[in-house]
């Protein structure tokens, strides 16, 4: 498991990477943050947990996410974000936990 970004959620406009249709969420490139910041901006309608829109997450990256995501509680089932790249969320003591697959 390797660092990855911290998210943190935001109601003000930054520049924006991207859109994930299925979350209903903006999202900004931590990549192109020196503190590796994704800020992630939710719609009124977005179907996420509440948890992902309030809180701030720390992601990490995983070779095997099946297997990261084993026997832990699990927030946001796995889903494509790309291609060659899988996420899922887990909850771990109140705070989402990211885990991203990149193949």
């Amino acid at each position: 498991m390797q660092y990855e970004h911290i998210g943190i959620p935001t109601t003000e406009e930054k520049q924006w990477a991207g859109y994930l249709e299925g979350g209903k969420v903006h999202f900004s490139d931590p990549n192109a943050c020196t503190y590796r910041i994704e800020w992630l901006k939710f719609d009124p309608e977005s179907p996420m947990p509440k948890e992902l829109q309030t809180k701030t997450h720390i992601a990490f990256r995983v070779d095997d996410l099946a297997k990261a995501v084993e026997g832990r509680q699990i927030l946001v089932e796995p889903f494509d974000v790309g291609p060659g790249r899988r996420c899922a969320f887990i909850l771990h003591e109140g705070l989402p936990i990211e885990f991203m697959e990149v193949k």
